[in-house]
């Protein structure tokens, strides 16, 4: 029954995408994903350290579509997720003013998250999570940390993973660029 729902979700998404709809239908998040947040929810006030040390705030993000990618250098499925971020949203988005991606490293030093980001052949920013924290925000204490969050430019959850999922997956990019092209 669930892969049967799924299908339908991602058949109607599909057409309703291509039918120019004005709104992303809604997504029930399964309990076991250890999310804290909602869809619809605002995002927290956040600020988040690149690795590169600039500072960015929640409030800087306002007016944007931001993708939030929840992610560590032991982590074996981030690694496989990683680069079909960097090819399928990256590149395709990196130009556009009104988009943003930000892989947040859970608690890991500087150094570490720098060579993580040259070893996977990431150019998207990586930012740092000392002690879990904004990871925290979003996710229950012992989830996972495979995760992405996509956050409409009023600041509002739109659409949440966890783990890689290629329909799942499949469907973050198309809300993304709903999100850019709607």
């Amino acid at each position: 029954m669930k892969k049967l729902l799924t299908f339908l979700f991602v058949a109607l998404f599909s057409l309703s995408a291509f039918a120019q709809i004005k709104e992303i239908p809604a997504k029930e998040i399964p309990e076991d994903y250890g999310y804290i947040v909602k869809i619809g929810q605002q995002i927290p006030d956040l600020e988040f350290k690149l690795t590169d040390g600039k500072t960015v705030s929640t409030s800087d993000l306002r007016g944007k579509i931001v993708m939030l990618q929840f992610t560590a250098s032991w982590c074996s499925v981030c690694r496989k997720e990683m680069p079909h971020i960097e090819n399928d949203i990256w590149q395709k988005h990196k130009n556009n003013p009104d988009f943003v991606l930000m892989g947040i490293d859970m608690d890991e030093p500087l150094d570490k998250v720098k060579k993580f980001g040259q070893d996977m052949k990431i150019t998207y920013p990586l930012a740092l999570d000392p002690g879990a924290g904004i990871f925290y925000t979003f996710a229950a204490k012992g989830a996972g940390v495979t995760r992405n969050v996509i956050i409409d430019k009023t600041g509002k959850i739109v659409y949440m993973t966890r783990l890689y999922k290629e329909d799942e997956f499949r469907e973050m990019v198309d809300v993304i660029d709903f999100l850019l092209n709607g």
